[in-house]
């Protein structure tokens, strides 16, 4: 219901929608929702990849003749995009809802990534790999908030988990397509790299259009004073379970939760729900995001250096390491993955952060005495981002799950923003120094000791701060601002109103 002037009413209102959606068993509704939508971190990985293999190239005098310090800015910009973009369109996302979000940052993406390649100078290419990033890093707020408010719960955790763990897929995809593109016996030098860049934008548009048929969440819908919309959007959702073939039972009256739409969240009333009502979650969340967003970083910024210093491999030939690197990083959230709703989340982010800690830490000695070779040293690699990829992907979970749903978005949009400015820029930096000219084994091993105490750490905090989100609804979880009733004890008990 809504007034003349198209601002929510305050009415309470009781609704099972949530509970409706919670029952739902898996369709092929929810295929197209992970499709359509989790294709965002492939066509980040896909991104990262292309500007990182195509930096020689650009260096070129047949190209645009960049300095090496140049072609450098090129991966930050669209890293600080990533960062304003998941900033502002967190909030926007949040104010006005998911589905106009997540069409809008995929078409910002879109255009950016395309106009990229025909750069005629290096601000040009700078100003439009800023704008790209800008919309990818919308896509994570409003691609994890659709996905974990469209999801049922039994699914919720490894779904999450398997779609953020896709960036490996197009950080693979780019490696393959660098390999074609970026070689001059192929395509001309100042060619190729122009085309590499329209992959991306290519595969979106084929998304745009499955994206069209993902209705609004109607979790959203309802917070926003929208019931009669968000009632018909559960409608047609049924409505497409049952054309499966799928009975549905009908849903307990008890199972209602009364909500008092509010409009848009004011900054101090976040503010006052992360630090004063969500101090522990808020400490989780920063924590988990931070250490995998260094450990990360550190290895993926610097693995190509190890390569060339310590096992002297030939530049061009290092990229043929990173396949088994992006195959354990992809393997382990798909694997993994339903662990984290069966064995639980608290359970799983203990393990897989702390055996890849404790395997970074045997990796670290191995290799300052010596024993390691490529072969052996890709292995271990592998096998350490088998479990820290599912691990990194359940932080992006955790924090997508623990708090109200009003700023969902938001809270992912702020640890986003900090992982990325703290691992992307601290952890990369440190460890290249570690490298220095490859004479010494002894300052990188003691980065890897770093990065596997923070990354045990990480396990640490998770297991003791960590929510029991397995298999429970949001709203169970975490009960919505304009919620008036929540779940105590097994029992629902008034919530006040919120200021």
């Amino acid at each position: 219901m809504r007034s003349d002037d198209g601002k929510a009413e305050s009415a309470t209102v009781r609704t099972l929608i949530p509970a409706r959606l919670d029952r739902l068993p898996w369709t092929r509704f929810h295929w197209l929702v992970v499709i359509s939508l989790g294709v965002s971190w492939i066509l980040d990985g896909l991104e990262i990849q292309i500007v990182s293999s195509v930096s020689p190239v650009l260096q070129k005098a047949a190209t645009l003749g960049l300095s090496t310090a140049e072609t450098g800015l090129i991966g930050s910009v669209y890293l600080f995009g990533e960062v304003v973009g998941a900033l502002v369109f967190g909030r926007l996302t949040d104010r006005l809802g998911r589905k106009r979000l997540f069409m809008w940052t995929l078409g910002i993406y879109l255009l950016a990534s395309g106009i990229s390649g025909l750069s005629p100078t290096l601000w040009f290419l700078l100003m439009f790999r800023f704008i790209a990033g800008l919309g990818i890093g919308g896509e994570y707020t409003a691609i994890n908030s659709a996905i974990d408010e469209l999801i049922p719960p039994h699914y919720r955790g490894r779904v999450d988990i398997a779609v953020n763990g896709t960036y490996w897929a197009g950080a693979m995809i780019g490696s393959a397509a660098s390999l074609f593109f970026f070689n001059p016996h192929i395509l001309p030098a100042d060619i190729g790299w122009r085309l590499a860049f329209f992959i991306g934008p290519i595969l979106g548009i084929i998304v745009i259009f499955l994206r069209r048929s993902i209705p609004e969440s109607p979790r959203w819908l309802m917070t926003h004073g929208r019931y009669d919309e968000a009632e018909q959007t559960i409608d047609g959702i049924e409505d497409r379970v049952r054309r499966s073939g799928v009975k549905l039972d009908k849903v307990a009256a008890n199972k209602a939760i009364e909500i008092r739409a509010r409009g848009a969240i004011p900054y101090r009333v976040i503010a006052r729900t992360m630090v004063r009502e969500y101090p522990s979650r808020s400490f989780l969340g920063f924590s988990m995001m931070v250490t995998q967003s260094f450990l990360y970083n550190a290895i993926f910024f610097s693995y190509a250096l190890v390569l060339v210093h310590f096992y002297h491999i030939a530049t061009d030939q290092t990229g043929l390491y990173f396949f088994p690197f992006a195959a354990g990083n992809l393997a382990g959230p798909i694997l993994l993955g339903p662990l984290f709703d069966t064995l639980g989340r608290r359970k799983m982010i203990l393990l897989t952060y702390g055996l890849s800690g404790i395997l970074l830490a045997i990796s670290g000695i191995l290799f300052d005495e010596g024993v390691l070779n490529v072969i052996t040293q890709t292995v271990f690699w592998c096998v350490i981002f088998f479990f820290a990829s599912a691990g990194a992907s359940s932080a992006y979970l955790t924090v997508s799950e623990i708090f109200p749903l009003e700023l969902r978005a938001q809270a992912i949009s702020f640890f986003f923003a900090i992982s990325q400015l703290a691992g992307g820029v601290a952890a990369p930096t440190l460890f290249a120094a570690l490298v220095g000219n490859g004479h010494h084994t002894g300052p990188l091993a003691i980065g890897y000791y770093i990065g596997a105490t923070v990354m045990c750490a990480g396990g640490l905090i998770a297991w003791f701060f960590g929510v029991n989100a397995e298999r429970r609804s949001l709203e169970d979880v975490a009960a919505p601002l304009s919620e008036m009733t929540k779940v105590v004890g097994g029992r629902r008990t008034t919530r006040p109103s919120p200021a």
